[in-house]
């Protein structure tokens, strides 16, 4: 059994698998970077080993540091997380040519599934539909407008090594067709150092759908079902929830199957995610494999009962996974909202700065997957997500329902955030009504992004509320040390009682 996990990651997911191994009994190791010796998985951790400056590039994406302390303090497995190394197949070698466990897949499989291109070739062969599209990599600008020929307009572009929306064009013409080719190259080699591309036809209305499957080494594989993850910015999820609106008990079991099968088809172990693309007539193509635990994790595990991270850990201590797929249903309905730290009337630029007051929300079916806390100062050099809000429901309108009143309930101040543009999401009729693909936020710009004029007595407000402020500054400075805190609601009982006269 593993007594010591070193968790190489930051974050929310790395408070999350130390929760799962103090349930277990099992002692964990943070990993931090100068930016992070305040953040929360230090605090939380039994251990915590520094591991260099800021920028990801020199501390939490060297595979050699990560080692080094994992060795360091004993640890006899490694956890990844999601994001920088964790479908890194070079590291998950690594990790076991030195004789410590890595709570994942074989590297081989990563290495698979990381290439799009032969991706598409072993679904092919596992009977798991696919886009049609070019069978290899685009070599040269004739070959691809002879392959086009076959595929029709609209199609897309994407990266072979891609993910993140990053190497992706979507063409609509052929006269535009060379310079997306050469554009999607470029960013391929910037991002990945690989310019290899494939073309696919391009689904119109399509819903992105994501089946998690476990697997263990004793080639057991079952699925827990499918989340709809078709609310999307800029090719990234932003809400999630399962069941799918448009799943029937039918199409669930043929795409499960197929799930498996893909798993089955690369000798996967651990946790992972088939995504599908799904269009009107629901029809589905396999669009790609997660080698890893997903950041939605935690709406399939509040309605099937299944805590993933532990699952994660049994699986890579070499036992048998400990369900069958009879004994895997959904219970209710679950919604996952991504709350960031970002401007979503500023094309969604990053909000790092300090958290001067937090409340989270909290109630029946409430869970809130965060790290950050009142004093906290958000860096600058990471991903923008600090939290995760999963409401639960008997019913998706309960669960809708409840999101509402938690997003209502939660307040940040001190950063901009994207709780208001998620409530207007949780608002929209074709939102409630499940009618919707991943062209909603485009479909639906005017309402989610309207900013209504303020009404005069707020701004008055604001401008009373300020000049307070600065009138407590001034006294400090002028008397020193006060000689009470000053209670922010006195400033806003007195903002009220100026508003009133």
């Amino acid at each position: 059994m593993i007594r010591k996990i070193l968790i190489a990651n930051r974050g929310e997911i790395a408070v999350r698998i130390i929760r799962s191994c103090r349930e277990m009994g099992i002692k964990t190791v943070a990993v931090f970077s100068d930016a992070d010796r305040k953040a929360l998985h230090v605090r939380y951790a039994d251990e915590a080993v520094h591991i260099g400056p800021s920028p990801s590039a020199e501390s939490y994406l060297v595979k050699e540091k990560i080692i080094e302390a994992a060795k360091r303090a004993g640890a006899d497995a490694i956890h990844p997380g999601y994001g920088f190394l964790s479908e890194n197949a070079g590291f998950a070698e690594m990790v076991r040519n030195e004789g410590i466990i890595f709570i994942g897949p074989q590297a081989e499989s990563i290495r698979l599934m990381g290439d799009k291109i032969s991706a598409r070739s072993i679904m092919t062969q596992a009977g798991v539909p696919v886009v049609p599209g070019t069978k290899g990599r685009v070599s040269s600008d004739k070959e691809a407008l002879d392959m086009i020929a076959g595929i029709g307009f609209p199609l897309m572009i994407k990266a072979s090594a891609g993910g993140g929306g990053k190497g992706m064009r979507l063409v609509y013409e052929e006269k535009d067709f060379l310079g997306a080719l050469g554009a999607a190259r470029s960013e391929s080699m910037a991002s990945f150092g690989d310019d290899s591309v494939y073309i696919e036809k391009y689904i119109t209305s399509p819903h992105h759908i994501e089946f998690q499957v476990l697997a263990d080494s004793h080639g057991n594989v079952i699925h827990l079902c499918e989340r709809e993850c078709s609310i999307q910015r800029r090719h990234q999820k932003i809400v999630e929830e399962t069941p799918s609106p448009i799943m029937t008990p039918e199409l669930r079991r043929e795409m499960g199957e197929k799930a498996i099968a893909a798993a089955h088809s690369v000798s996967y172990e651990g946790a992972g995610t088939i995504e599908f693309l799904v269009d009107e007539n629901l029809n589905y193509y396999f669009l790609e494999m997660n080698t890893r635990l997903q950041v939605e994790h935690p709406i399939t595990e509040r309605v099937t009962g299944v805590d993933l991270v532990k699952e994660q850990i049994r699986i890579a201590s070499g036992e048998k996974l400990a369900y069958s797929q009879d004994d895997i249903f959904q219970d209710g309905h679950a919604i996952e909202c991504r709350i960031y730290a970002e401007d979503p009337e500023n094309n969604f630029m990053p909000s790092p700065g300090l958290i001067r007051k937090i409340t989270e929300p909290m109630g029946f079916g409430v869970r809130t997957d965060g790290y950050v806390y009142e004093g906290y100062e958000i860096p600058i050099y990471y991903d923008p997500m600090i939290s995760k809000l999963i409401t639960w429901g008997k019913t998706r309108d309960e669960a809708i329902t409840r999101m509402s009143r938690s997003l209502d309930e939660y307040y940040i101040m001190g950063i901009r955030t994207s709780i208001d543009f998620l409530k207007r999401i949780m608002e929209i009729p074709e939102f409630i009504r499940g009618e919707y693909d991943t062209h909603f936020i485009e479909k639906h710009y005017d309402e989610l992004f309207e900013c209504p004029e303020s009404l005069p007595v707020f701004e008055d407000l604001a401008m009373i509320v300020a000049y307070m402020e600065y009138l407590e500054k001034a006294k400090i400075r002028t008397n020193g040390t006060p000689t009470q805190p000053v209670s922010n609601w006195k400033i806003q009982n007195r903002s009220k009682n100026m508003a009133r006269r």
